[in-house]
């Protein structure tokens, strides 16, 4: 099964070789049928420590590194 692969902003990289990714989507409400935004906040693996507040990243699926921590950062978008 492929490992899955998501976008987000960096929220935090206050820890120490992790940053937490907010990660949006957009949804068609159920019921009313307007497009509403969506989103999630990941912690990922940063082990360069080189991510700051406001880089665009992707984030991939890895086996667990610590209680909280289940992504690793792959790339940063220019």
């Amino acid at each position: 099964m492929p490992k899955r692969i998501l976008q987000g902003v960096v929220v935090s990289s206050a820890n120490e070789k992790t940053v937490v990714v907010r990660v949006e989507r957009r949804v068609k409400h159920p019921v009313l049928g307007k497009v509403v935004r969506l989103s999630k906040r990941y912690h990922a693996h940063d082990e360069e420590n080189a991510r700051q507040v406001g880089d665009v990243v992707r984030i991939e699926e890895c086996p667990p590194i610590s209680r909280l921590k289940r992504w690793r950062v792959i790339a940063e978008q220019a």
